[in-house]
């Protein structure tokens, strides 16, 4: 665990609040960026964050001191951003926030037709990640975004190492799968 973060977690768990507020501000940018990736949406995303330093903090105590903290808080946004999937599977999307995000896409760009495949390319990228199953996106995100090693995402998802790197592998894949008619039509 880094310098910081285990002088922090302890401080933190004799009751210094001030400690947790620096892991919050420490790890809130990059816990953010996943739970983005793992939703797509930043609502979502920021309920996801913010249910992880909640669990986080109530269970402190349980955190083992030998592991590394943010892969400990990976885990947790990992498991929350989950439950979030889950509840929006139940509950109808909402349209305004549908044309929002189309409108955003469209209000930007050099030409209408980098534009065009821009919006395409994420739409596609969009749909893929959301056929992988939970813990490939996530195994995903965790590798090709965030740069997280094999050992780190396996740590982060309760998995050993060669199911982690193999949940990566499928993801890859399936990505490149679902990708491949977009670069076959540009070249």
């Amino acid at each position: 665990m880094g310098g910081d973060d285990a002088a922090d977690v302890e401080r933190a768990r004799a009751g210094d609040r001030e400690a947790f507020r620096a892991l919050v501000e420490r790890h809130s940018h990059n816990l953010f960026r996943l739970a983005f990736r793992l939703t797509g949406s930043e609502s979502d995303a920021e309920d996801v964050v913010q249910e992880a330093f909640l669990k986080a903090y109530r269970n402190l105590e349980g955190f083992e001191s030998r592991a590394n903290f943010s892969t400990w808080l990976y885990r947790i946004a990992s498991n929350c951003a989950y439950d979030q999937l889950r509840s929006r599977a139940r509950r109808p999307e909402d349209p305004l926030e549908a044309d929002a995000e189309q409108s955003s896409l469209a209000a930007s760009g050099p030409s209408p037709d980098r534009l065009a495949l821009s919006a395409e390319v994420r739409r596609r990228a969009e749909r893929a990640l959301a056929r992988l199953t939970p813990a490939e996106r996530t195994a995903f995100v965790l590798r090709h975004h965030e740069g997280l090693s094999i050992a780190e995402i396996g740590a982060a998802l309760g998995l050993e190492t060669s199911a982690a790197k193999h949940s990566v592998f499928r993801a890859v894949k399936k990505m490149r799968e679902a990708l491949q008619p977009l670069a076959e039509g540009i070249s």
